[in-house]
């Protein structure tokens, strides 16, 4: 199933599983028909369904975007006037397109990483991040390949070895 089919295949109650699983990554399969008011064997069909099309991944907890049509990742970097920094990043809250905002060091004052549908779509969500209040200036750099996805899996792979006890060698060996 290449991407425009599973978009065109999701349906409300789709989305609405997406969204249920996002909240709350460790709900149940009856506690989501429950919560959505569906059969047990519908909800867990339709999750079944949505990992196999690849739009669930990692245990069925992450949603990737790119299947849902989400397939432009930019970077922005955001200029601000200071005193009015928690009104900006309060405004980026409100884009849905905006996945995440850091504050930073160096050029700029804010980094966010946002998705869009396509080119036009990143420009109106760019846009929106210029009229917003003390915004002065943005620069963005679009995401051509993800090479290393987010991931912790090494990070704490690597504190599990330094914190595990060492082996004693028995004496005499």
């Amino acid at each position: 199933m290449i991407r425009s089919d599973v978009l065109n295949s999701l349906d409300p109650l789709d989305l609405k599983i997406l969204l249920e699983l996002v909240k709350d990554p460790r709900i149940q399969i009856a506690e989501l028909s429950d919560t959505l008011g569906i059969a047990r064997n519908t909800a867990q069909a339709r999750v079944r369904r949505l990992l196999r099309a690849g739009v669930l991944n990692n245990g069925g907890r992450e949603v990737d975007l790119e299947k849902v049509g989400y397939d432009v990742v930019a970077f922005v970097t955001i200029e601000v006037t200071h005193r009015e920094l928690d009104g900006v990043i309060g405004a980026l809250r409100l884009i849905p397109q905006v996945l995440e905002v850091h504050e930073i060091s160096g050029r700029g004052d804010l980094w966010c990483r946002v998705v869009a549908a396509d080119t036009h779509n990143l420009q109106t969500a760019l846009r929106s991040v210029l009229r917003i209040r003390g915004v002065i200036r943005t620069e963005t750099v679009l995401a051509l390949h993800t090479h290393i996805p987010y991931r912790t899996e090494p990070l704490i792979g690597l504190m599990a070895a330094a914190a595990a006890p060492a082996t004693r060698t028995p004496q005499g060996a």
